[in-house]
């Protein structure tokens, strides 16, 4: 790599050992990026500058490409020790910067990029998104990997003694209490009406977690909290979805948000926990497996609607709505590509996600994407009757098979494989960073 126009075809064919093509591909990406660290930050590079910068970055992804390809499960095989060590994502990517330099950003890199706003930042994300596309497309260490996402995180087991003699857990943004055989987990980001942001997948996920691991508890409830925000004062509201001025101002994680999200914080809802030591060569076990309801209070707008179609018990107030923005936001709304379908067909799935559709609860369109429409006021009683109606061992089971038979943890890996390819993009594609800039130089909203 001698410039910034080098030919495609001078790039390594990456026709050797794994060690011989890692050190050449670790090479040519550090050269990149010298010439890289010669060029102004993004802000301050001109058009000529910037061309170059995008070659360099352009063509550093595809030497990971191509060097992937070839040696992706070798890859992870041998950072996680032929598959017996468990390193959840960002640990993962780490530990793969430092035994494979250039491969994926290393610690120092990220943390200067994460300190930028989204539309300074050169993508380096983007690389974290080809090398998790070819490790979740490569059988052996994409169900591995899957399998550790599904395992209790170390925050909640060092919560579950607390859990247990309380009854009730706060944090920052998630709260979650045992009544009786339920566990209520609340949504509880006040301000910006339950937007998701890194904060609240963390929380979000250690609630779920702390409700898996409790042998009390039979039955998950999932609903939003009252918020203090002046335009919904005094009412609760179920989910605002991302958190747009957070991915504006660079403080959404393509790890820690997007994909730990749908791995670990969704998935364990559909799939339950698993532990090291119940990796299974053929499939996985779930000991902790339960049923969900939700209670859907206001909106659920984006990743909120999202989380609707893991359930399976939703209630909706009657004055509320649902919908996924995809196209105005620009972003692939997580897994819903793949799941709303079989809920609502493939013409108003379009609809919803291309379209920008609402559907509002007393539509007759609602019944195919929430089970119980009730007065505001009805609510409470309807959580609690369908918590009783799923504190059923057969409902376990059921639900169980039915997971299996509407997407099974294989159909489950290829999607999210091309999801962390696609989103990691998008996340840098010019539309998506204009429509940001555009929203957030004349408003403070969140989620919409």
């Amino acid at each position: 790599m001698t410039g910034t126009h080098e030919p495609k075809d001078a790039a390594p064919l990456f026709r050797g050992t794994l060690t011989e093509d890692a050190d050449a591909l670790t090479q040519s990406v550090q050269r990149g990026e010298t010439l890289l660290g010669r060029l102004p930050t993004k802000p301050r590079r001109d058009a000529a500058q910037q061309r170059a910068a995008t070659d360099v970055l352009t063509l550093c992804n595809r030497l990971r490409t191509q060097f992937l390809t070839a040696h992706a499960g070798s890859v992870y095989d041998a950072v996680t020790e032929s598959r017996t060590r468990s390193l959840r994502l960002t640990e993962l990517l780490f530990t793969v910067s430092e035994v494979f330099p250039g491969l994926v950003p290393d610690r120092a890199h990220m943390a200067a990029e994460g300190k930028r706003p989204q539309a300074d930042k050169d993508g380096l994300e983007i690389a974290q998104g080809i090398f998790l596309r070819a490790v979740l497309n490569d059988e052996l260490a994409g169900r591995h990997l899957m399998n550790v996402m599904l395992q209790p995180t170390q925050r909640a087991t060092a919560l579950r003694e607390q859990f247990t003699r309380g009854d009730r857990v706060e944090l920052e943004t998630v709260v979650v209490e045992r009544r009786g055989a339920a566990a209520h987990v609340t949504l509880h980001n006040l301000q910006c009406l339950n937007a998701e942001d890194n904060r609240l997948v963390d929380d979000l996920e250690t609630a779920i977690d702390l409700v898996l691991l409790d042998d009390r508890i039979r039955v998950g409830v999932l609903r939003g909290g009252v918020m203090t925000h002046p335009r919904y004062r005094g009412r609760r509201v179920f989910s605002a979805g991302i958190n747009l001025a957070a991915l504006d101002s660079g403080e959404i994680s393509f790890l820690e948000f997007l994909m730990r999200r749908e791995l670990a914080c969704i998935g364990k809802i559909v799939w339950g926990l698993t532990t090291a030591e119940q990796e299974d060569p053929v499939g996985y076990v779930l000991p902790a497996h339960k049923p969900w309801a939700a209670a859907v209070d206001s909106f659920a707008i984006g990743g909120g609607m999202q989380l609707l179609l893991v359930f399976d018990w939703v209630i909706a107030a009657s004055d509320t709505y649902f919908s996924l923005p995809a196209a105005q936001e620009g972003i692939v709304p997580g897994a819903a590509n793949l799941r709303l379908t079989r809920f609502t067909g493939s013409r108003l799935a379009r609809r919803l996600i291309l379209g920008g559709r609402r559907i509002r609860a007393l539509d007759r369109e609602a019944a195919l994407v929430c089970d119980e429409v009730v007065e505001p006021e009805e609510v409470d009683a309807a959580v609690e009757r369908a918590a009783d109606a799923l504190d059923n061992p057969a409902v376990v089971a059921n639900r169980h098979m039915l997971n299996h038979a509407e997407e099974s943890p294989e159909a489950f890996r290829r999607y999210l494989a091309e999801f962390a390819f696609i989103q990691s993009h998008r996340l840098y594609d010019m539309d998506v960073l204009d429509k940001l800039r555009r929203t957030w130089s004349t408003s403070r909203r969140v989620g919409a």
